[in-house]
């Protein structure tokens, strides 16, 4: 990462960390930033159907040789680093986003937070969807120590969303030691039915109509209030 320059992907950065609604979250994140006008960069793995969709530029997937160009620029600094699939792709989407010049950029974490290769780059709004159990060969057998190890994506005195309902305890209290400006769902934000019926956002004294959502799921509301407080 040095020898590339340290890339810094855009002038304001999200990461995203969790267990369930990564994907989703990112999503809203990026329509609502793009509809602002903001020049969006997101990194999201894994690839669905073509390696290429992990990097979005200005809502568009970068080309192959896009791609290309970004990894002989990292293969010419390597030398003697030995490098994972995932360290690799994440070091070349950096470089390539850092040449953009973007406003915002949206990382989503491969696996758990701490030690994830896009906890490289400082975010200045952390949101940690709900913890479940997940990869707990690496990142431990209860919500308590999975939880520990995303929520190293927080970073001290920066804007900490969370939208799991019931937060492991030792996100909350890394978030604290940190001083973090923290925002939790379904106390500081929600997304709901409004006096009138319709879909209302509230964060704090401020709430905004939105229309019936396209993805089906309560959980997507979740989803989407914490891309919008984010």
């Amino acid at each position: 990462y040095q020898r590339l320059g340290a890339p810094q992907p855009a002038r304001r950065v999200i990461t995203v960390a969790g267990t369930n609604g990564k994907g989703s979250t990112v999503a809203w994140s990026n329509a609502c930033l793009m509809a602002l006008g903001y020049r969006t960069g997101v990194y999201t793995s894994p690839h669905l159907v073509h390696f290429n969709e992990r990097l979005q530029v200005l809502g568009d997937t970068v080309t192959a040789a896009e791609l290309v160009t970004a990894f002989e620029q990292l293969e010419a600094v390597r030398d003697d680093v030995s490098l994972t699939y995932f360290e690799f792709t994440t070091l070349a989407c950096l470089w390539l986003m850092a040449r953009a010049d973007l406003d915002v950029a949206i990382l989503e974490v491969g696996m758990g937070g701490r030690l994830d290769t896009v906890n490289l780059i400082d975010a200045d709004v952390a949101v940690i969807t709900p913890v479940g159990l997940d990869h707990q060969a690496f990142l431990g057998n209860d919500r308590e120590a999975i939880g520990r190890e995303k929520a190293g994506i927080l970073r001290a005195g920066q804007t900490f969303i969370s939208t799991d309902r019931d937060p492991p305890e030792s996100v909350l209290t890394r978030a604290e030691t940190l001083g973090c400006v923290t925002r939790r769902l379904g106390q500081d934000f929600d997304l709901g039915p409004g006096p009138s019926g319709a879909l209302e956002f509230r964060l704090g004294d401020w709430q905004m109509e939105l229309p019936d959502l396209p993805l089906a799921g309560p959980h997507q509301h979740d989803n989407l209030a914490g891309a919008l407080a984010a």
